[in-house]
């Protein structure tokens, strides 16, 4: 049966009987979790073979933000607490090999417990001034070494048996406010952004997944979020970036975007993107964005079948103990 071009999320860490039922109905593409939704590793891999048996499959995208730092779902007491990006970027030298390393510890992480893609690295190039929700989420400011230190991550991840999502496409590094509580406007130039805020994406275009940024571009277009705006999607994100992946939006219930569910959901669509995300499980939201997603055809099937078709199940070998204490001892010297 095809699946509805959607990523949903749930409440807690059980699924309801409700939240059983309208799964199966609608049959979304994947699923993400959140805080809210881990417990023990016993209970997470309980939920996600709970939500991949209401899709009748054991390979549906299970996905969860997983950086380090701030942004880490899964963290203590059972799970390590891993670095934010931004202290990748100051080991010089070793960058990238500790941050593959620690991405790969994370792939490890996240599919013991039946969870296949990590919505990272983060590609986006902080610039001075603007807001701290990138902040040390960050690589570096320096777009060559956020590309080379992102590629690192995302191999890490894809050797672990993990897919990695881009974010957040074309660039949310110029934002002066947060898009969970409002909308970000760039007026930076088209020169501007290519040079520094296109290029980590550009040269990480071959990766499987990406996802959007909801932040206005006014020398692209300045009426629509580049979420919901058909110009940034063709000629930035397939365009000049020429990423032809599975492009998913960032969360719809964000307050960057307006409109009712039904609204926001289909201007995405409209625009050009394959999936939609949602991510705080409230089922009155989910049932409006459901009613307005497409089922997953033509290009966006293409581009979901290939980025699935990069997951390797089974991963590379690891020595787990002598992995976690080499990087604890690099991250160590880095102190």
């Amino acid at each position: 049966m095809t699946a509805r071009a959607l990523i949903l999320g749930c409440a807690g860490k059980t699924l309801s009987a409700e939240e059983a039922a309208f799964f199966r109905d609608v049959r979304p593409w994947g699923f993400i979790l959140f805080k809210r939704n881990i417990g023990t590793p016993d209970e997470v891999r309980a939920l996600t073979a709970a939500l991949r048996d209401c899709l009748g499959s054991d390979t549906a995208p299970i996905l969860i933000d997983q950086e380090g730092g701030r942004v880490q779902r899964m963290g203590p007491p059972h799970w390590p607490s891993y670095p934010a990006g931004g202290r990748y970027g100051r080991l010089n030298g070793s960058a990238t090999a500790i941050a593959q390393l620690g991405a790969r510890l994370m792939a490890h992480d996240l599919a013991e417990v039946g969870i296949n893609v990590d919505c990272a690295p983060v590609l986006d190039v902080p610039a001075p001034g603007s807001h701290d929700i990138i902040g040390d989420r960050a690589y570096g400011s320096n777009p060559d070494s956020v590309a080379e230190i992102g590629r690192a991550v995302a191999e890490g991840l894809m050797a672990g048996g993990v897919l990695p999502v881009m974010k957040h496409v074309p660039g949310h590094g110029r934002a002066a406010c947060d898009s969970h509580h409002g909308l970000p406007v760039v007026e930076a130039t088209l020169e501007a952004l290519a040079a520094q805020d296109f290029r980590p994406f550009q040269m990480l275009a071959d990766l499987p997944m990406a996802m959007s940024a909801h932040v206005v571009f006014t020398a692209i277009d300045p009426d629509r979020p580049a979420t919901q705006s058909a110009r940034v999607i063709r000629d930035v994100i397939r365009g000049a970036i020429g990423f032809d992946g599975l492009l998913m939006t960032d969360d719809l219930s964000m307050h960057a975007l307006t409109g009712t569910f039904r609204d926001r959901t289909q201007a995405a669509f409209a625009a050009g993107v394959d999936v939609g995300l949602h991510c705080n499980g409230a089922m009155d939201e989910m049932r409006a964005v459901a009613e307005a997603a497409p089922f997953l055809t033509g290009a966006a099937a293409r581009r979901a079948a290939a980025a699935l078709a990069r997951l390797d199940r089974t991963g590379d070998a690891l020595d787990l103990p002598e992995a976690r204490a080499r990087f604890a001892a690099a991250m160590a010297s880095a102190a």
